[in-house]
C-alpha cells in the first residue's frame, strides 16, 4: 500500500534534454554534473525520488545537443546514489517492447535495491518518434497499444508464464526472473490525463498516477480517477497522486526578469513565457501556490530546476524552507 500519509518531494536531474547540459562542452563532464545533482538530493532528506525524462531530442527544438538515454541513466543513477528512488517521467511506450521494458525495470528495481518507480505513457514527441524510425500512429493505435503494454508489463513482473495475444503485441510464456525486490511488483506510475484510458488504467494497474495543469484541472482529473476505482473496486487513497513543476525558487528581494534571465536564454523566451511555464517565486509564494495542489488531492510533488546542473543551492533552500511547511 502507497504510503499517502505525508506530501512527498522529488526532482529531475539535468540529462540535456531542457537544455541544461548546453553550458558544458565536455561529454563526461556533462554526465558527472548530472550526477552530482543525483548525490545531492540523495544527500538531502527532503528528496524522495530522483527522476529522468525518456527522450533523444532535444526541447524546444531538435538540437545537436546532448539528451542522455532514459534507462541507461537510470540503472547507473542507482548505483551512484544510495537512498533515493529512481524514476522516469514517463517512459514512452512506443520505444521499447513492453515485456523488454519489463525485464528491463525488474533488472533495475533489483540493481538498486527495491528503489524504482517505473514511470510509463504513451509518448508524444513526433519529431523523435519518427527520426528514430519508430513511425508516429495515431492517438487511437498509442492508446490502445498503451492499455495493451500494461497488461503485459504486470503479468511480466507478477507470472511465472505470463501469455498475452492483442491487437499490438503478443507474448508466450516469457521467463522475466528476477522479477524484482518490491512486493508485489515494482511501483508502477502512469502518466496522463485522459480519462477514458489513461485514468482508467491508474486505477487498474497504477501505483502512482501525474497529472498536469492547474490546480482546478488537477482537481478535476482527479475526481474522474476516484471515479474509476470506484468503479473497478480500488482504493483510491492507496494511489499516489503527483504532479510536476517547473520551479524557480527566487531569493527575497530578487528581480524575476533579471534572476531568470540565464535560465529562459536556454529556451529563447521572455519572462513573460517562462512564468506561465514555471512557478517562479520567493519560498513563501511557492508554498502558497503548492499548498493549492495539496488541498485538491495531490501528494507527490516532482519538480524541475532549470539551473541545477551549475548550482546546487535551489535544493537546499527547497529543502529547509519550502518542504518543512508542506510536508
Amino acid at each position: 500500500m502507497a504510503d499517502n500519509t505525508s506530501t512527498r518531494f522529488g526532482v529531475f536531474v539535468p540529462q540535456g534534454w531542457r537544455m541544461d547540459l548546453a553550458e558544458i562542452s565536455d561529454p563526461v563532464e556533462k554526465y558527472e554534473a548530472m550526477t552530482r545533482v543525483a548525490q545531492a538530493a540523495d544527500a538531502i532528506p527532503a528528496f524522495d525520488s530522483i527522476w529522468v525524462y525518456d527522450h533523444f531530442h532535444t526541447v524546444p527544438t531538435p538540437t545537436l545537443e546532448t539528451t542522455f538515454e532514459c534507462w541507461t541513466i537510470t540503472a547507473a543513477l542507482a548505483r551512484d546514489t544510495q537512498r533515493v528512488k529512481i524514476g522516469q517521467m514517463v517512459t514512452c511506450i512506443g520505444y521499447r517492447n513492453p515485456a523488454l521494458l519489463a525485464k528491463i525495470a525488474s533488472t533495475t528495481d533489483v540493481l538498486s535495491h527495491g528503489r524504482l518507480y517505473c514511470g510509463i505513457g504513451a509518448g508524444w514527441y513526433e519529431h523523435e518518434w519518427r527520426a528514430y524510425g519508430y513511425g508516429f500512429p495515431e492517438t487511437r493505435d498509442r492508446m490502445r497499444a498503451f492499455r495493451e503494454a500494461c497488461e503485459i508489463i504486470v503479468k511480466m513482473w507478477t507470472e511465472e508464464y505470463p501469455t498475452f495475444s492483442g491487437e499490438y503485441y503478443r507474448i508466450d510464456k516469457p521467463i522475466n526472473e528476477p522479477k524484482g525486490v518490491q512486493k508485489p511488483h515494482p511501483s508502477l506510475w502512469i502518466g496522463g490525463s485522459g480519462e477514458q484510458v489513461t485514468l482508467k488504467l491508474v486505477a487498474k494497474y497504477g501505483n502512482a498516477s501525474n497529472t498536469g495543469g492547474s490546480p482546478e484541472e488537477v482537481r478535476h482529473k482527479l475526481d474522474v480517477l476516484r471515479g474509476h476505482c470506484e468503479t473497478l473496486g480500488r482504493d483510491y487513497d492507496t494511489i499516489i497522486r503527483s504532479t510536476n513543476i517547473n520551479l524557480f525558487l527566487l531569493k527575497p528581494g530578487d528581480d524575476p526578469e533579471k534572476a531568470t534571465e540565464q535560465a529562459r536564454s536556454r529556451s529563447n523566451v521572455s519572462y513573460e513565457v517562462f512564468s506561465r511555464m514555471a512557478l517562479v517565486g520567493t519560498p513563501d509564494q511557492v508554498v502558497e501556490r503548492l499548498q493549492q495542489y495539496k488541498d485538491v488531492g495531490v501528494n507527490y510533488f516532482i519538480f524541475y530546476m532549470p539551473d541545477l546542473a551549475y548550482d546546487h543551492t535551489p535544493l537546499q533552500v527547497f529543502a529547509s524552507e519550502v518542504a518543512p511547511r508542506l510536508a
